[in-house]
């Protein structure tokens, strides 16, 4: 199990979604069906420390999001 931050772009807003997952693939995939109309991406760096997920039964989740900045249009 993997935990990354995903980026999601919709219109001029963007934010960042925690995910937890099998692996970096299935975690995008999970925040792209949760935001069919935006755009999905990884968010660099990540973090090596927070990266593998030590509990072998933690079940695959999206959690939270932090709203990164409204970009000008």
């Amino acid at each position: 199990m993997v935990k990354v931050s995903v980026e999601v772009r919709s219109g001029t807003a963007r934010f960042r979604v925690g995910v937890t997952a099998p692996s970096i693939r299935e975690a995008l995939s999970m925040v792209a069906v949760r935001y069919p109309r935006d755009v999905v991406r990884m968010a660099f760096p990540i973090e090596p420390e927070a990266f593998f997920v030590r509990e072998t039964s933690a079940p695959a989740r999206v959690f939270g999001h932090d709203k990164l900045q409204k970009e000008a249009a």
